[in-house]
């Protein structure tokens, strides 16, 4: 099953990545140690292994990165 959006972005207060994954009007955060200054391969990949861990389909070009 695909997601409806995965978005990846930087969550200040606990100085980590989060990926968000969008599933209709369920809402999955799960937090990635990569570094802030990671590029945006880096991040995507991160994203998309999280989204396989959880059990959904994506493909890189799928994920937002908001900075």
């Amino acid at each position: 099953m695909r997601p409806d959006a995965v978005e990846v972005v930087w969550d200040t207060p606990k100085s980590k990545w989060a990926v968000r994954i969008v599933n209709g009007e369920e809402v999955l955060r799960r937090y990635a140690d990569a570094p802030k200054n990671a590029d945006e391969q880096s991040l995507r990949n991160v994203a998309v292994q999280t989204v396989k861990d959880e059990g959904y389909e994506a493909d890189a070009a799928q994920v937002s990165i908001r900075r």
